[in-house]
């Protein structure tokens, strides 16, 4: 696991979650706060793949391998 489900965040009747990082990976370090997801199927535990900032994704979406939002 490279990150975990932090805080939850209402925005127009959709819960989001933040993401934090367990271990450190590409220019991301443990406990760094990350962007938003719906589920946790929004990124990928694999790869060096992350949401910056306050960048949200959502629905079907799928952030994997090294893609970065933000």
């Amino acid at each position: 696991m490279k990150y975990k489900l932090r805080l939850d965040l209402k925005l127009e009747g959709t819960s989001f979650y933040r993401i934090e990082a367990l271990k450190d990976f590409s220019d991301v370090k443990k406990g760094d706060l990350g962007g938003y997801v719906q589920k946790e199927s929004n990124l990928s535990q694999k790869g060096d793949c992350w949401i910056y900032n306050n960048a949200r994704v959502s629905g079907n979406s799928s952030i994997s391998e090294d893609a970065r939002i933000g």
